[in-house]
């Protein structure tokens, strides 16, 4: 008898960043560019270049930046509403 096997296979989103204006971060993943706002995401007001270049995606293809500690939901960025940006 034979059995079958599974495999995961994980796909990971092509991201890099565009464009670093005195604004924001522009990025674009999986062919779709995504502003950064400096004030909706603070940690990358004194972030370096190499540090906001050095972006990785999960399997999801949120974003990461494992230097400075920050991830971001790219349904975040697509539907802010959703996700109101207010400390209580």
């Amino acid at each position: 008898m034979q059995s079958g096997t599974n495999t995961l296979v994980e796909t990971v989103a092509k991201t890099e960043v565009t464009n670093i204006s005195p604004f924001g971060i522009w990025i674009l993943s999986n062919d779709k560019e995504y502003f950064i706002s400096y004030k909706d995401f603070p940690v990358f007001i004194t972030a370096s270049i190499k540090q906001i270049a050095n972006v990785t995606t999960d399997f999801s293809g949120n974003l990461h930046w494992e230097e400075l500690d920050a991830d971001i939901e790219l349904d975040c960025l697509e539907h802010p509403e959703r996700y109101p940006l207010l400390y209580r």
